[in-house]
Order: C-alpha cells, then structure tokens, then sequence
C-alpha cells in the first residue's frame, strides 16, 4: 500500500510525495488507518521507526477538514506533549513539513526562551501545540492556552516523560481537557508502568506494538571494542581521522567527559561540538543545527540526544562509554540507520564497563559482535595519535600492561 491509496487530502500526498515519502513503515500502515477512523491509539514502537508519521499525518488530515470558525483566542485543537525540548521542536518540524501545503498552524512551545512572542503566536491562532510539560503549564495559568475545545492529546515518547518523572504533568493535564476526545500514546518501550499510565488516559484503545527479536535495527552494524578507559581518546581519534567525510554522533557519559573529549580532539586538531543540559537551550539548537546541515561533522553529547532527536545522514554512532541503561543502548545506536539508510555503532568497552555490555545483551537477547584488534594494532592506534603524549617509554610501559594482563589477541 503506498500513501496515495490512503484517504487523506491531496495537500498531504503531494507534499509527502516531495518529501520522498511514498510508502508507510510499519507503525505508519497499523496506525493511521485507527486515527482516521477516530480511535485512541497506544502504541509500541521502537526508535526511528516512523512514529512522528504515524500520528502527524492523519491529526493533520482531519484539522485541515474541520473548521476553526467556533475556537477561540489561545484554543488549541491537538496537544502533542513530548519530554524534551529537542524533541518539540523537532516534531513541529515534522508536522510543518507534511502539513506545508495545508492551512494547519504549528507552533513547539518550550521553556529556555521569551513568552512574549510564545504567547503573541498562540493569540494568532494555532491548531498543533507540541509542547513540554513545564512552559505549557506555565501558559494555561496565564490563560494564554485554552485546552477546551481540544480534539487530539497525543504523549510521544511515554516512556521518557515517565522516567524524567513527568506522571503528574500528564495526569494533570486530564483536569483542563475535554472527555470527548482522541488520545494517542506513542512510546518505545513497554513495561507494567507504561501500561498504567497509557490506560489512564486512553479509553478502549487499539494497541500496535512493534517489537522485532532485537531492538536495534536490522539498518544498523553494531560491535563492541575492547579499550582501557584511558586510551578511548585515540581511538576515538583514529575513527574520526579514518572516516572524515562522515557525520558521527559520540556518546560520552556525563558533562564533565563529554567537555574532556572534545578538548582531547582539539589537541589533535579535529574540530567537534559538545552537546549536553549544561549549554543554554538557544545553544543547543545552534548546534544541532550546524550539525545537521553538515557544518559540524561531530557531535560528542550525553544522553539528551540519544532520544527523540532525528537527525538525518547519521553514519557513524560512537559510544565512547557504555551506557548504565540497556535501553540507552538502543536508542543511541537509533541516531544513525534511520530509514532506510545504513549506519555503523561502535562501542568502547573498558574492563570496568563488561557487565553493561552483559545487561544491554540481555536486554536486547542477542550477542554483540566483538572487534578484535591485534596487540601490535593496539599500539600502533596509540603510537600514531597527534596529540604528543605518547613516546617509546610508554609504548613501553603499555606493551608491559598487556603482558601482564594477559589478554587473549
């Protein structure tokens, strides 16, 4: 089935014909149908799967063919509520470029800039709120939104806005909207919590979930490399070097590493950017932007960008350290192989990190593919960083750990 077979307008056809867009992915051909139908929807789907699509598609569809005549000033007609910043405006770009060639209006709401102008472009009329809990909030109590006239509540990535501790936020946004209405839940994992918190909000839903053997995607080469926590950095060196031309995503593990790794590239003359919750919010834009148009080629961040955040051409995932959370694993390793594009993850393993790569393996049920790298190309890597700290009395000294480590090569 392509999207021209679908009951949708012809301003959507057109435009996700422009965007390349013509056949539905998985969550795309279970979900939209149920949406158009006017049913709640709770669905289970891994990352880069489509699900933005899935529900902005056929939410567009149906407010291009209602009219507006009778909503008032601040009324809004869809709420998408997401956990992060990042997120919102990523997917009020999404629902701009398939709506483009229809009269729904977007706005992403979010905290870390002026409610002036926020609040002058809700007064001008909006049709889809894609917002974060804490602005919104702040905005009703204004009386600068109006949740009273709502049509569609949709939760996008569930699972994170209940880890980030996000449960009342949802539970109290039900006291502002009306009972008549389309509840979509979108999220990428399951679990008993989930599960309570979706059927407290959707009533008699159609449930979709899909869920392959192994959550990393079958577009995605993942491998794990062993390497002493203190020579991740000319690795990390030597892939960037060998592979210039690609757009890498690098996972570092807190602020203070991620701010580490990228002065450790400076000193070998590799230009990266940071990302992390410590860079002001019109900041971090600014830098996903300049990555994502190419101006940067690498990104070394925490996990504030292992959800949610789609950016295109991807080649290279990098997890400078393995992450604590199994399902982090999978979600960073999501950043690239999107679609059907192909990517490459690889992970640095330290002895310390061997039972994280336990639980993510565990999690996922599947083995992950080892790279071994012969004594003598560990050292090389080692020996040829530019970065003046190595010499022959530490390829010494590093050619004696190995001995007496006894490693298997």
């Amino acid at each position: 089935m392509k999207f021209s077979d679908y009951n949708i307008s012809q301003e959507i056809k057109d435009q996700l014909e422009i965007l390349g867009l013509n056949k539905p992915t998985d969550i795309q051909y279970k979900a939209i149908k149920h949406i158009l139908d006017g049913e709640d929807v709770m669905a289970i789907a891994q990352t880069g799967t489509g699900k933005t699509a899935a529900f902005a598609i056929p939410t567009i569809n149906i407010l291009q063919k209602k009219s507006k005549s009778k909503y008032g000033k601040g009324s809004i007609r869809c709420l998408v509520m997401v956990p992060t910043r990042e997120l919102a405006k990523q997917i009020a770009t999404v629902y701009r470029e398939i709506g483009k060639k229809t009269n729904v209006k977007v706005f992403g709401l979010f905290g870390g800039v002026e409610q002036e102008q926020q609040i002058a472009t809700l007064n001008n009329g909006i049709d889809v709120l894609v917002t974060t809990p804490g602005r919104m909030f702040d905005l009703i109590s204004q009386g600068a939104i109006d949740l009273s006239g709502l049509k569609f509540l949709i939760l996008d990535e569930a699972d994170l806005m209940l880890d980030l501790g996000f449960t009342k936020d949802i539970k109290d946004v039900m006291r502002f909207i009306p009972q008549k209405r389309q509840t979509l839940f979108f999220s990428a994992t399951i679990s008993k919590k989930i599960k309570k918190l979706a059927y407290d909000v959707v009533r008699n839903a159609i449930r979709i979930q899909i869920s392959p053997k192994n959550p990393v995607a079958k577009t995605i080469t993942h491998i794990i490399v062993d390497v002493e926590m203190d020579d991740k950095r000319f690795f990390l060196e030597n892939i960037i070097k060998e592979n210039e031309d690609q757009k890498m995503i690098v996972f570092a593990r807190t602020k203070v590493r991620v701010e580490r790794v990228v002065a450790a590239m400076e000193r070998v003359s590799i230009h990266s950017e940071a990302l992390h919750g410590g860079i002001e919010q019109k900041d971090r834009f600014a830098i996903l932007e300049r990555f994502a148009k190419g101006e940067n080629k690498v990104l070394i961040t925490t996990d504030v960008a292992c959800r949610g955040i789609d950016i295109p051409n991807v080649e290279v995932v990098v997890n400078y350290d393995i992450p604590d959370n199994p399902e982090n694993y999978v979600h960073r390793c999501g950043r690239t192989g999107r679609g059907k594009n192909r990517g490459q993850a690889i992970s640095f393993c330290s002895e310390a990190e061997k039972e994280l790569v336990t639980a993510i393996e565990e999690y996922t049920g599947d083995e992950i593919d080892r790279f071994d790298i012969a004594k003598g190309d560990y050292l090389e890597i080692l020996s040829g960083s530019d970065d003046g700290t190595n010499n022959w009395k530490k390829l010494i000294d590093e050619d004696n750990k190995f001995n007496d480590l006894d490693l298997n090569w």
